[in-house]
């Protein structure tokens, strides 16, 4: 038989089930056949390749959470609702609020299946965007991990303003993390990637929750939010810690729970001299609020019961 009618006659067996070996198609075990779903990446594109000239520039990347290091990367145990499938991708939805130092971001994250959480993405300013004030009394008595860091600080090198704007990230990184493992209500911390902290959305009725300032609270409800504040800031001064700048502006009331947040310039009691000063400060913001509200809280009470013996 010629090549031409060797070829013939495959392509006849194949189209009837009959394969070059003898074998009919349909005889394969059916353990050695599965279904699959190709699987591109976001604007068909691998992780770290460049977008397609039709990308648009605010679609999903695929998610770095195993990117970072592993202290980079939330406390055990994992609430349930964290993705941290490397599959998974993550989507900007729009800013949710602006601040001094720091904006924060909306950010989804998707996993294969279609599981989604939104989660807050707080990104630092460099120190040329920023209009915070007054650092150096919140940063006094804090150090950094490695000594040429420290050194590039003292010099006040184009290095040590790098290293300046990313201590912000990592002071409040560090207290989430602290915080959260020791019961106290903060937002759960996801990933921290450079100078953008991911983390826990605080919800309320479907919605980002308010600040405290914004609330109306009854009566019964005030003092049950005054009895939460006074107890986060006395499980923080027992830890040898104050948040610095705590008022109704930074606590999310989440229906009946009250939630802290802002902890970039968490202050040491002991190692920074404005320990005792900020401390007081927080008492005084705070008792404030709830006088105007009607609530009997009086500073120089709270500050001399939760100040550290």
């Amino acid at each position: 038989m010629s090549l031409q009618h060797q070829d013939h006659a495959s392509s006849t067996d194949q189209r009837h089930g009959e394969r070059p070996d003898g074998h009919r198609a349909d005889d394969i075990d059916p353990f050695f056949v599965f279904d699959y779903v190709p699987l591109d990446g976001p604007d068909d594109r691998p992780p770290d390749g460049p977008r397609g000239p039709d990308s648009p520039d605010d679609g999903p990347t695929f998610t770095t959470y195993w990117d970072v290091e592993k202290g980079c990367r939330g406390p055990e145990p994992l609430p349930d609702w964290v993705i941290t499938d490397s599959g998974a991708l993550d989507t900007e939805l729009g800013i949710l609020k602006t601040g001094k130092e720091a904006d924060v971001f909306l950010l989804e994250r998707t996993a294969p299946d279609g599981t989604g959480v939104v989660m807050a993405a707080k990104r630092y300013r460099d120190l040329d965007h920023r209009s915070f004030r007054r650092s150096s009394d919140y940063t006094e008595g804090r150090t950094v991990r490695r000594s040429r860091d420290q050194r590039a600080l003292a010099r006040k090198s184009e290095w040590g303003r790098s290293v300046a704007a990313g201590q912000w990230a990592v002071a409040e990184w560090d207290a989430l993390c602290r915080y959260w493992t020791a019961g106290l209500p903060v937002p759960y911390p996801v990933q921290l990637d450079g100078t953008e902290i991911l983390m826990e959305l605080i919800q309320y009725d479907d919605a980002p929750a308010p600040r405290l300032a914004q609330v109306r609270p009854g009566a019964g409800l005030l003092e049950e939010y005054f009895v939460q504040v006074r107890t986060a800031i006395s499980v923080m001064a027992a830890e040898g810690v104050a948040h610095g700048d705590l008022s109704a502006y930074n606590i999310l009331a989440a229906g009946e729970r009250l939630v802290i947040i802002d902890l970039p310039q968490i202050v040491d009691l002991i190692a920074n001299p404005n320990g005792p000063e900020l401390l007081m400060r927080d008492c005084r913001n705070v008792c404030s609020w709830f006088q105007a509200r009607g609530l009997d809280a009086d500073p120089h009470e709270l500050f001399e019961e939760v100040k550290p013996v």
